[in-house]
This record gives structure tokens, sequence and C-alpha cells, in this order.
């Protein structure tokens, strides 16, 4: 057994304790659906368990069952590493696992790309930010249910740019995210008119960012552009903290900060940060339900997007199963790109051809613990960014499906 095969057993085998099934109450085969997460590493606050949960719940509201089969849920660590990721997806795949979904890093989601393409299967992507996934990258059987790095990059980059932030350094995450990430914020930030003086990358899941914010602050740059996410934007934000550049008058601008880096690092730490989503937890009264069930399962705590994303893919993925009465990858892309998405928080959002969810974008700012009515009130919504201004266009995007 090569090196290879013995990561993919290792990896399958560590997703037994987790893959449980999710509600069963029908007879007959299961219907299977996988996630491939980070349970261990950067990713997991964001994504991890809580994806599950989600996932959970969406089962849940369509009655626990579909095609009168019941539905299984597996789980497991890839740990963001494209060989374990791919050998696992591989392995599901030939399991009969009929979809795929999560994938963290984008670097492991691209290698889980790569097998669902290969082996016709739908991939919900739901942790990975990289806009090559409707791009270059583009499969015919994914679809992107979150953020990714071209909407992050404009919403972000283009306000604080258009707001004085006009000179920028990078610190970015050493691998496909990252590299997205911080090309798609330059090009927001040089279409409003300002600069990059440089940028420094650094490993994923590096602990001391002191030698690359001395060496963003010795840029003389207005804003330092934090192109990464999860614990490395965590420590990344509170060392910057500790190191007063926001009393030099040095902007920070988190271009992927979510709700649980701000409940990790704590309000008073995030305070006046902007950020780029398009799920808050506190937004409508649906939303507010959605948390509630949710945290009620995760320790009493707050969904961001990803768990969000998650419970929004497998809502639209069971609706398309029982719509064309199977789980054959060709029809059920099909109905579910010509399906509008409708859930807790999306209202008859369309998804494109190259697989682009297309639903609106905010700009959020974290306010003053002192502002705050309850105990996760931390953000005041800037600016609704809308779907056609947030996404990159079908024409640029490069994506090799689309023929004109």
């Amino acid at each position: 057994m090569n090196r290879i095969s013995r990561r993919a057993l290792l990896g399958t085998l560590a997703a037994v304790p987790l893959a449980t099934p999710a509600i069963v109450r029908a007879q007959g085969k299961a219907v299977r659906y996988g996630l491939l997460s980070d349970m261990s590493g950067p990713y997991r606050d964001v994504g991890g368990p809580g994806n599950k949960v989600a996932v959970e719940l969406a089962i849940e509201d369509f009655g626990g069952s579909v095609l009168g089969r019941p539905i299984e849920i597996l789980q497991a660590d890839m740990q963001n590493k494209p060989d374990l990721a791919s050998s696992i997806a591989r392995q599901w795949a030939d399991d009969g696992v009929d979809a795929f979904a999560d994938g963290a890093a984008s670097s492991s989601g691209l290698a889980v790309q790569q097998v669902a393409r290969e082996k016709k299967k739908i991939y919900n992507i739901t942790g990975p930010a990289a806009s090559d996934f409707t791009g270059a990258q583009c499969g015919p059987y994914g679809m992107h249910f979150a953020y990714d790095t071209f909407a992050l990059a404009h919403g972000t980059g283009t306000a604080l740019t258009k707001a004085g932030g006009d000179s920028w350094f990078f610190i970015t995450a050493d691998y496909a995210f990252g590299y997205a990430l911080e090309r798609d914020t330059i090009a927001a930030v040089t279409a409003a008119g300002g600069k990059v003086l440089g940028s420094v990358r650094a490993p994923l899941g590096t602990a001391d960012f002191s030698s690359y914010l001395v060496q963003a602050q010795a840029s003389g740059a207005k804003v330092i552009g934090l192109a990464n996410a999860g614990t490395d934007l965590q420590n990344c934000i509170k060392q910057a903290a500790e190191f007063g550049l926001g009393k030099t008058g040095v902007k920070t601008a988190t271009l992927l900060m979510q709700v649980s880096d701000v409940t990790s690092l704590g309000q008073n730490v995030c305070q006046g940060l902007v950020y780029t989503d398009s799920f808050y937890w506190d937004q409508t009264d649906a939303t507010r339900a959605f948390a509630a069930r949710w945290g009620a399962k995760m320790g009493g705590t707050v969904p961001g997007l990803l768990h969000a994303a998650n419970y929004c893919a497998m809502n639209h993925w069971l609706k398309a199963v029982k719509a064309v009465g199977s789980t054959d990858t060709e029809a059920v892309t099909a109905k579910m790109k010509a399906t509008p998405v409708n859930d807790m928080y999306n209202k008859n959002v369309l998804i494109r051809l190259d697989g682009r969810v297309m639903h609106e974008m905010y700009l959020w700012q974290v306010k003053p613990q002192s502002a705050a009515k309850s105990k996760y009130d931390y953000c005041t919504l800037l600016s609704t960014i809308p779907a056609a201004e947030a996404w990159r266009s079908l024409k640029d995007g490069a994506c090799p499906l689309i023929k004109t």
C-alpha cells in the first residue's frame, strides 16, 4: 500500500467517530453526505463541528429523510492537507457518498473539487474562499455557497481605500487562499486609486506574527491587509493591538473575519474593525431563530457565515434531490442551478452557470462593547452590497464551463 493509500484509509477511519447518522426515520439505503472539515486546526471554530450541526438542522427542517430514505452525515478531519482531502473524498466517492461539502482551506478544497469532477459528485463549497472555484478551476458539479476572495476584497478593500487608506501592505497566508485574497484585494485597492507598498507571506498555523508586523509598520503603509483567517487572523489582530498599531493611525484590514473571531478575541480588541460578510446571526427574526437552535447544540455561542452556508447548501441540495426523485449528480446539479435558493437568509438567490451563489454581501463594523445590547451584539451594518456589485462578472472569471 502506497503512502497516499495509507493516508486515505487513515482519513476514512478517522471519520468514523464523527460519521453518525443524522435523523433516521425512513427505511432503505441511506442518502450519504460527506463533510471534509478542519476539526483540529485554525478553521475549527469557523467551521468544524458547527458545520455538522448546521447540516443536521437543515435535515431536521426538511423532515428527516428524502426519497423515503434516511440521511447519513459523514465528517472527516482532512487537516487542511490537499493530499489527505483528496484521498478521503476519493474513498467516499467509491463507497457511495452522494455529495461532498465544506473543504475548509482553499488548497484542500481545490483537491476535493478535482475529485468531484473526476468522480461526478456534487461539491457544495462552503469553507474555501478562493475565487478560483468559480474561475479558472471551476467544476461542473461545484457550487460556491459562501464568500469568495473577490467579494471579500472588493467589499473591504474598496471601502477602506476610498475612506483614505490609499497605501497598503499585506500579511498573507502562504497558500492558495491567501494568494487569491491578496491578488483580489490588490485589484480592488488599485481600482479605487490606492497603491500597494509590499507584502510578506506567513505559513498556515503561524503563532508569532511580530516580525511580519514590524515589516508592515516599517513600510509606512496606511493599511495593513490581513489576508488570512481563523486562528492565524486572531493572532495577527491580537499582536497588532499589542504593538499599538491603531494608536499610530495605521488601520488593520481584516479581509476575512467572522463572528467567532470577535468572540475569541473580545469585542474591545476588535472594536472599529470593518469586514465583509453575507450573514450575521442578528440580522432578521429567521437568522435569530437559526442562531438559537444552533447555539443550543454548540454551548450557547452564535453561528457564523460558514455554518449558515452549510445549512443553506444542504437545504438546497435536499430540495433538488426530492424534485428530481434521485441523487443522480447530473440531474440534481441542473435542478440546483435552475432553482432559486430560498432559506432563512437567502431569498430567491440564483446560482450562476459557474456555480457562484449570487447572494448579497454586507459591510459590517465591530461596535464598542459599551454599545452592545446583548452578549453577542457585535456589529453595526455599514452598507449592503448588491450581488451584481459583490461578485466578479461571469465573463471575467475564466471558468472553462462558460463558452461565451
